[in-house]
């Protein structure tokens, strides 16, 4: 991916620190990556430090405070305590951090715009009519601008004015060394997984990073006033594989480094030619199947692989075995009679979300995108936020909530007969 730097200076290295990739779309936006709203965003170092951190506390209204906030130079956040009372703190330059902002707004201070995710939904115009849960500026990650490049995460963005505002219903609160703390409305969430992301990985437990970029226990619900419990041994610094929620869209962090070690889109394509140079077949209808190229990932081809999800047979496309008394959907498999749904195979593209490199043997249910044995494993164990108080396992593909005794299925190919 390049950023703008590079073309003007291609003989410049940028150092990369990582890339967030959202859920639920497989390499693109349904409607194309344009500009800032796109399905992964590479963090590259910048060519100047933009980075800031907190310095000077104004209590209450003095004329110092008001200035701090109206001044458009400096960055602040204000905590709203009552309406007499409001906590200013200053921000300032910090020359050895980058900051990088994302959230649902499309104005200049945001660098990732991130749109609610529709499970499964192919074109964005179901996406603008549901009123939006991502806040406009929902987080801010801080990335070291020296090795090791540590990349922290904390709630809430600068607006266009410099100014974080938490308004008289946020939870907020005094630290102990006087210091002031709080939550955005739905919060920011972060998982960090055991044994970081590779075929070992483990799923880790859910927290809440304050805006300034504390650890806590969930609320109750996403909006409840009351905070959770401080974790003091966890932080809020991301790992190759963190999951941040925002609330309507969740996004999966790979370090520069991570990325590294992950299949490429060429390797993807390798097994993909790999599979379908085996020729595999259809048990009942003798014809070749085949997966359709990365590229025409919505067109159901008609060499495509189908799949009972019941019982993992794979078969050509084809009309038999309808059970009308269950809605039509089921379908009973010639090979081994078992009943249940009947869906088209995809390729998983997005190779960010892959744990390792091994050979698409597995599909994940209902959804029916392919992807290899430890990446079903893996993210299926994963609970996603879902709403403002539910988790369930999804798709990393698609965000389809996942069904059935595992939520994926392993392939049986038949070979050529001959």
């Amino acid at each position: 991916m390049f950023s703008p730097d590079q073309e003007n200076h291609p003989s410049k290295v940028l150092v990369k620190y990582g890339e967030l990739i959202v859920l639920g779309y497989n390499g693109s936006l349904p409607n194309g990556d344009r500009g800032r709203r796109k399905s992964r965003f590479a963090l590259f170092k910048r060519p100047k430090a933009n980075g800031v951190k907190p310095s000077t506390v104004h209590i209450a209204c003095t004329p110092q405070a008001a200035k701090a906030i109206s001044n458009k130079d400096q960055h602040s956040i204000s905590y709203t305590l009552s309406r007499v009372q409001t906590v200013v703190v200053e921000y300032t330059h910090d020359s050895n951090t980058d900051m990088f902002q994302i959230g649902r707004s499309t104005e200049s201070p945001i660098d990732f715009v991130v749109t609610d995710t529709v499970p499964g939904s192919q074109s964005n115009s179901e996406t603008q009519s549901v009123q939006s849960t991502i806040s406009r500026f929902a987080c801010r990650i801080i990335c070291e601008r020296n090795p090791p490049f540590t990349a922290r995460i904390y709630a809430a963005g600068f607006d266009s004015s410099k100014n974080i505002f938490l308004g008289e219903k946020a939870a907020k609160w005094k630290t102990s060394d006087g210091q002031m703390d709080g939550l955005t409305t739905n919060g920011v969430l972060v998982m960090h997984p055991r044994n970081g992301f590779t075929e070992d990985s483990k799923p880790g437990v859910w927290r809440e990073i304050s805006v300034c970029g504390n650890v806590f226990s969930l609320r109750e619900t996403r909006s409840a006033q009351q905070r959770g419990k401080m974790v003091e041994n966890e932080t809020n610094q991301l790992q190759d594989g963190s999951l941040i929620d925002l609330c309507g869209a969740t996004l999966l962090w790979r370090t520069a480094e991570g990325l590294s070690r992950t299949p490429t889109v060429k390797h993807l394509e390798a097994l993909r030619q790999e599979i379908n140079a085996a020729r595999p077949q259809c048990p009942v209808g003798f014809n070749t199947l085949a997966f359709p190229s990365m590229k025409r990932k919505d067109v159901v081809d008609e060499k495509q692989p189908w799949v009972y999800l019941n019982c993992g047979h794979v078969h050509g496309y084809h009309n038999w075995g309808n059970k009308e008394e269950r809605d039509g959907k089921d379908r009973e498999c010639p090979m081994c009679r078992s009943v249940g749904p009947y869906v088209p195979l995809w390729l998983g593209c997005e190779a960010g979300f892959y744990v390792d490199a091994g050979p698409p043997t597995h599909a994940f249910s209902p959804c029916g995108h392919v992807c290899s044995e430890k990446t079903t494993s893996y993210w299926s164990q994963i609970p996603l936020p879902h709403g403002t108080h539910t988790f369930h396992a999804a798709c990393p593909f698609c965000a389809h909530q996942l069904s059935g005794e595992q939520g994926y299925i392993r392939l049986i190919f038949q070979g050529p007969l001959d």
